[in-house]
């Protein structure tokens, strides 16, 4: 019999070759097979009739191959092929598809799948680019294999993997092996109260119902990923995470950390360093960060605010008590122009009271770098701030107290290990060895971890951020401060050039700044994309002679890229044309225009960072976005989206849906789990429940949880975390 446990490749029907090309799916063993589920199912249980057709439905057919061929047009190639059943025929076409040339003979059974549409020249019906699968050779006498897993039922449809070798109709058989042999005692391990509690059905019924769907499911709830079967599956992945990061985080709470003192000495400095009033949000949000960095053991808070919302001046607050309490600062960012920008910050805000404050960056010549190492080494330099460099074996801080991390989603979560590594083991180095003593006679301390402040202007709905960030409390800045203006945003076609030319021409003559922002370098070729270098030229020496024009891209070296940006800053240029390379670390107040061109190709996350470019200042700011050429159904909602609502958390929502949770986090690179069933747009809920879950069964066995029910889920846990999950460390 199988287990969940055991290696694929025994799986009758597999072998070690396909075992090959199903590990690089991410299927290793038997419970990867069984999790690995339908995208979509197909209603063949009443398949329907070429003659009962009707324009506009879809619809699965099940019919004989009768010919196909493949013609070719001054555009390109198309495959089409011709069905029947008795006298009544359908056409099926696929564009560029001559790969299909030798796929079908005459008297081959096969199910297509697709929606029905009326010929605009025969008015016959046919399907364009449906899905297919071939079932049997009816000419040959030969039934549909297996033909009670093909033909009436509903059918699992699996997305085919090694170049089409290992098919939906392989899946369905193998995995119908797997059901067959699987052992009947299947451990339960979500405990018998949740499980009751929320009627979930057992293990094996949701895997057999969940490839193998009985007559009466709603087809729905099927393509919803909403049935029982679904439901169980897609909880317990969640509930295993759950448990996971809660778990993770009570054992961050059991280690060491430095309990820092917030005395009226340390009260004074940080109403010293105000700008202005902060908000009731500003006051909230610091109020969580200094409670925690007074309690023993190290914080880990991550601070989200939607651009312009002052994350960096409560980050900086944060800092000095640190620095108050003897400790030093690393402030990571993930661009150099994001760490100048912040340096810049600090030394306007921060120096004039004293505060000793270096950068550390990539571009900076090796004798400078050197002393910049030897006075964080000296513990002489109270503010670090850097990109990447702060991560290099050279560099070593005295006495490490605080790590501040901006723009999270843009490193990997080992690299936040690593700088908060590199300060414990920093910390350890610096002291005796356990059991002996400094050169003063006093006992060993033992190694403390830095506290850690993540920082990111991306908006997360809170019960997504609580899984993205799992090891992480939240804080949450929803406030804008006083001074802000919103931002009138506008779309408009690029056939009306000249208007917003003229409008830039008269608020420059106000006295304001502009950036225009393109979506790509270099003009590329056959491409209709106006390019940041040509538009460039073409503005400064055309459209606006008369006044100052800068440039600003990625592939300019580290020091030009810093100059233009200081120059534009100072007001020196009054229009900065660039690429997206002013997404983040860019604040410059008098800056009250952002012309983005192509508006239609960027993100919508992409475009509500660049629109916080402006806005900073006390004066109207206007975002405008112009956009050239056809633009798709999902461009149409970005475009739409950005200019109803300035709401962060409302523009994170819709990109959310539109771009799925892997691309919008940068999956691997945030740390973000790689779920097997579960969808984290479509199962909040389930999420949400399965946290409220995951900590109840933890607090500790009870009337309703026992011991051995909380050992079994955390034995389950660790399998999956290890083998399944691909979770990284991240504190």
């Amino acid at each position: 019999m199988l287990e969940l446990t055991t290696p694929v490749q025994y799986v009758k029907g597999v072998g070690p070759k396909l075992a090959e090309i199903l590990a690089a799916k991410g299927i290793v063993t038997v419970g990867d097979l069984l999790h690995y589920l339908p995208f979509r199912y197909e209603d063949r249980l009443n398949p329907r009739a070429i003659a009962e057709l009707r324009a506009g439905e879809m619809a699965t057919i099940i019919a004989e191959v009768r010919n196909s061929g493949l013609f070719r047009t001054r555009r390109m190639p198309i495959f089409q092929l011709t069905v029947g059943q008795g006298r009544a025929r359908l056409r099926c076409l696929w564009f560029n598809a001559t790969y299909l040339q030798d796929k079908f003979k005459p008297g081959q059974l096969i199910a297509v799948y697709g929606k029905a549409e009326r010929d605009s020249r025969n008015g016959e019906l046919q399907i364009i680019q449906p899905q297919y699968e071939v079932l049997g050779d009816s000419a040959a006498g030969e039934a549909p294999a297996a033909s009670s897993l093909e033909v009436g039922r509903i059918v699992p449809i699996y997305e085919s993997a090694g170049a089409g070798r290992v098919t939906s109709r392989w899946f369905r058989r193998v995995i119908r092996t797997a059901l067959e042999t699987l052992t009947p005692d299947l451990p339960e391990t979500i405990p018998a109260v949740v499980r009751q509690r929320l009627a979930l059905i057992s293990l094996r019924e949701a895997l057999w119902k969940v490839h193998w769907p009985e007559a009466g499911e709603s087809f729905e709830d099927l393509q919803s990923s909403r049935t029982p079967a679904h439901t169980r599956l897609i909880f317990e992945e969640l509930f295993f995470i759950e448990v996971g990061l809660e778990l993770r985080k009570r054992q961050q709470k059991a280690e060491t950390g430095i309990a820092f003192q917030l005395d009226d000495r340390v009260r004074e400095a940080i109403k010293k360093i105000l700008p202005f009033h902060p908000t009731a949000a500003q006051k909230k949000v610091l109020k969580e960060i200094a409670e925690d960095m007074q309690k023993p053991h190290p914080m880990r808070r991550l601070l989200q605010g939607d651009v312009g919302s002052g994350k960096t001046i409560v980050s900086f607050q944060a800092a000095i008590i640190a620095i108050e309490n003897g400790y030093q600062v690393a402030l990571m960012a993930p661009t150099e122009i994001l760490a100048q920008q912040h340096y810049f910050s600090a030394r306007r805000i921060l120096e004039n009271a004293g505060y000793r404050i270096v950068l550390l960056t990539g571009s900076l010549d090796s004798d400078r770098k050197r002393e910049t190492r030897r006075h964080i080494a000296q513990g002489n330099a109270q503010l670090v701030i850097g990109t990447h460099a702060l991560l290099e074996e050279k560099v070593e801080f005295a006495k490490p107290g605080l790590v501040i991390v901006d723009e999270q989603h843009r490193f990997g979560v080992l690299q936040r290990l690593k700088l908060m590594k590199k300060s414990v083991e920093r910390t350890e180095d610096s002291r005796a060895s356990l059991g002996r003593t400094d050169q003063g006679g006093r006992p060993h301390v033992a190694a403390v971890e830095p506290d850690v402040l993540v920082m990111t202007a991306t908006p997360i709905p809170r019960t997504l951020a609580l899984t993205l960030y799992g090891d992480l409390d939240l804080s949450v800045l929803d406030e804008l401060p006083p001074g802000r203006t919103p931002i009138v945003t506008r779309r408009i076609s690029d056939d009306r050039s000249p208007e917003v030319w003229d409008f830039v021409r008269k608020q420059v003559a106000k006295g304001h700044q502009v950036y225009f922002v393109y979506p790509v370098i270099a003009e590329q070729e056959e491409s209709e994309l106006k390019a940041a270098i040509k538009m460039y030229r073409e503005l400064s020496r055309e459209v606006f002679p008369d006044l100052k024009v800068g440039l600003l891209h990625g592939r300019l070296d580290a020091e030009l890229k810093d100059q233009v940006m200081r120059i534009f800053q100072k007001g020196e240029l009054q229009i900065l044309v660039a690429t997206t390379v002013i997404e983040v670390g860019v604040d410059v107040p008098n800056a009250t225009v952002l012309v983005i061109e192509h508006a239609e190709r960027f993100g919508l996350a992409q475009l509500h960072q660049l629109r916080g470019r402006i806005g900073r200042g006390a004066a109207k700011s206007y975002c405008i976005l112009m956009t050239g050429g056809k633009i798709t159904e999902e461009g149409e909602r970005r475009l739409d989206t950005m200019v109803r609502t300035s709401d962060g958390f409302q523009i994170a929502e819709l990109d959310l849906e539109l771009r799925g949770p892997g691309e919008f986090f940068g999956t691997r690179q945030a740390g973000m789990p790689s779920f097997q069933v579960a969808n984290l747009i479509r199962d909040r809920q389930l999420l949400e429940l399965a946290r409220r879950e995951a900590a109840a069964v933890l607090a500790g066995p009870n009337d309703e949880v026992s011991q051995i029910e909380i050992s079994r889920a955390l034995a389950a846990l660790r399998m999956r975390w290890q083998q399944t999950y691909g979770l990284v460390e991240v504190g």
